[in-house]
């Protein structure tokens, strides 16, 4: 009891009477029953900044179905204008200036102008009039609030209505107010977006991912392996940083760190040409040519630096294997089982031909040992990694808006699998002494990952480790397979030998025995919940399933990334939950926006509505209803102390 008022008395300084917190109780329990927020859930994005930036601009085809419905007399010329006002304002209004004279354009902006009023209205009703104050920009805060909570059919205000649109352009603020309106639009479209994993690797900029994810509201963000591999480098992890560049190289996208991040590559690519330079290293070409380095000898070049980093990986892997045997990855370390005479290689017991035995800093007598230029390269990468302020800065916002899984309203998220063994049991790793599993073992990777992070800066910190193991462990529930074949794909023409297998999750999570198990132990509704994960591309158009279980599963990995288009001919996945029902969206592969906004055609995008709700959903029924919920519980006990005598309330001076 003392506690329970000591509470209530913090409580009372911000709802100091019984007024305040009568108010306070009815905007809540009003809140409550509203219908829920749109959710936006997409997953692997892997460095995509484009099609990431357009699916964020039309709210995953959002926008488009709100003006089909809200405007169904509109021709599809002018449901697409107006589509693309919205999306792209700037360029829009430049497009039209340039084409028509002031006149026209006038009328043109004037027609937009009034779509968006509307279109904004009809957004709005979903929200309280203080959360739509918090989202409209300053400058035309009170303008815009006038044009969407009044009523335009009385004659007075109909030209009340074109007096402020009269003014607008009179002004010459037209444009600020089309941008300005268009964002409002956007950012009330969509109430939440989850990021399930990888935003990182193989694309050409995931910094401006993170710069854009940095900006915006209500996103969260459960980390992928790739992700992963970011934190892992930018907490000082010398293995972690190796991969992170070597995958940079392996995609040819040395640029997201050498211009994204401003990382200074020059002795990493001195000592690759020193080391490699009679060596074409045509096992470890990039796989394109799209960046800067496209001619014939820098793509060699950067096969000399991806070469270099990833023997320098293999080193390192091998130290924290060694360091921990409880990882279970002694299979990784490959470098002692090379025969430099013939040119072979033992692979779980098995000789295989080397397609390269050109190993120059790699001794045979100690193949594990960096050499002292491969030290001195690494300790200069990690300073820079370990000190770059924009790399930091994407970092910490990981940490803090990110997770190893999410449990959101009445969904679990989480990248890749819950790992599992052939006999259907949870797999279980041991760490610290103790055996984790389930649940419990992701947390433990969590708490790992943020110790190590927050520990930086300390040389010594072994929990740096991990990162590796969340990388390509076996009991990584963010890789989801036995083991990652990197040296094997490399050097290793015979496929046999490139052979990761699946975790035994892919196999039986459909087996209701399994997923009751999984929903147990997440502590989820089995008729409501949902799985939300990634990380395995699928095609719905080649007869993939992406709805599994009985739709208590949704795998919304589509291949967002171009390095995919072998395997999947999409772009990508969105899957949206509102308070009508889930729809799976499946994108055509995006190209470039200038394409989309010369011709005024979005890219074609297929919508499904995979389960329609019996009952319209509303806040009541999500996290922040449950949110609302305990603050009504304590407002409700506030109120009752109050009343009761046990606690004062607290007039300013002269207020009685």
């Amino acid at each position: 009891m003392p506690y329970q008022i000591k509470y209530l008395e913090l409580l009372s300084k911000e709802f100091p009477t019984v007024q305040t917190v009568s108010s306070e109780l009815i905007n809540l329990n009003a809140i409550l029953n509203l219908p829920k927020g749109t959710e936006i859930f997409i997953t692997d994005i892997h460095g995509e900044y484009d099609a990431f930036n357009h699916y964020l601009k039309n709210a995953s085809g959002i926008i488009k179905e709100k003006i089909n419905i809200i405007f169904p007399e509109l021709s599809l010329e002018k449901k697409n204008r107006l589509a693309f006002f919205i999306y792209y304002p700037t360029d829009m209004l430049n497009k039209y200036r340039n084409k028509f004279d002031r006149k026209e354009y006038k009328e043109i902006t004037r027609e937009q102008l009034y779509l968006m009023i509307a279109l904004a209205k009809n957004i709005v009703t979903k929200y309280t009039k203080s959360k739509v104050s918090k989202s409209l920009p300053k400058e035309f805060e009170y303008i815009i609030q006038e044009l969407i909570y009044e009523s335009s059919n009385h004659e007075d205000k109909q030209k009340y209505y074109k007096a402020i649109m009269d003014a607008i352009f009179e002004t010459r603020r037209e444009n600020k107010f089309v941008v300005q309106l268009s964002r409002f639009i956007r950012n009330l479209a969509v109430d939440r977006l989850h990021v399930v994993g990888d935003i990182f690797d193989r694309g050409p900029s995931p910094h401006l991912i993170m710069e854009k994810m940095h900006k915006m509201k209500n996103v969260d963000i459960q980390w992928g392996n790739h992700d992963i591999s970011f934190l892992g480098a930018a907490s000082g992890s010398k293995v972690m940083i190796a991969n992170v560049i070597r995958i940079a190289a392996r995609y040819n996208n040395l640029d997201s760190f050498e211009d994204g991040y401003g990382i200074n590559l020059i002795p990493l690519a001195r000592f690759a040409d020193k080391e490699y330079g009679n060596d074409d290293c045509v096992e470890f070409k990039p796989k394109n040519n799209n960046s800067r380095y496209y001619k014939e000898e820098d793509l060699t070049f950067v096969a000399k630096i991806h070469k270099a980093i990833a023997i320098i990986q293999f080193k390192l892997e091998h130290q924290v294997v060694e360091r921990n045997k409880d990882f279970n990855m002694d299979d990784r370390s490959l470098l002692d089982k090379i025969n430099f005479e013939k040119g072979t290689v033992l692979v779980d017991g098995v000789e295989f031909k080397l397609e390269s035995s050109i190993f120059p800093t790699v001794d045979p007598q100690d193949p594990y040992k960096l050499t002292k230029e491969e030290t001195i390269v690494m300790d200069h990468l990690t300073q820079l990694f370990l000190h770059n302020e924009m790399l930091q800065k994407h970092a910490r916002y990981l940490m803090r808006n990110g997770s190893m899984y999410l449990k959101y309203n009445n969904n679990l998220l989480f990248h890749a699998a819950v790992p599992l063994t052939e006999d259907r049991q949870f797999m279980k790793q041991r760490i610290d002494g103790l055996v984790y599993y389930g649940k419990n073992l992701f947390d433990i990777y969590e708490k790992k990952v943020r110790h190590a992070f927050l520990s930086r800066y300390d040389v010594e910190n072994p929990d740096n480790d991990y990162f590796l193991m969340l990388w390509q462990g076996k009991t990584s529930p963010l890789f989801g397979k036995s083991t990652m074949r990197t040296f094997e794909r490399y050097f290793i023409l015979d496929k046999s030998a490139h052979e990761e297998t699946a975790n035994p999750y892919y196999i039986y999570r459909e087996e209701e025995q399994v997923l009751k198990m999984i929903y147990d132990e997440f502590d989820l509704d089995f008729n409501k919940s949902k799985i939300i994960n990634g990380h395995v591309p699928l095609d719905i158009t080649k007869g993939d399933s992406v709805i599994l279980a009985n739709k208590r599963i949704y795998s919304i990995d589509g291949g967002m990334s171009k390095e995919y288009s072998h395997k999947t001919s999409i772009g990508g996945y969105s899957l949206i939950s509102d308070s009508h029902a889930y729809f799976l969206v499946s994108h055509a592969r995006f190209e470039t926006y200038m394409k989309l906004i010369e011709l005024e055609q979005d890219i074609v995008s297929i919508t499904r509505a995979e389960e329609l709700n019996s009952d319209r959903t509303y806040i009541y029924d999500t996290n922040a209803g449950s949110s609302i919920k305990r603050a009504i519980s304590d407002l409700t006990q506030l109120l009752k102390a109050y009343r009761d005598g046990t606690i004062k309330e607290k007039y300013d001076v002269g207020e009685e």
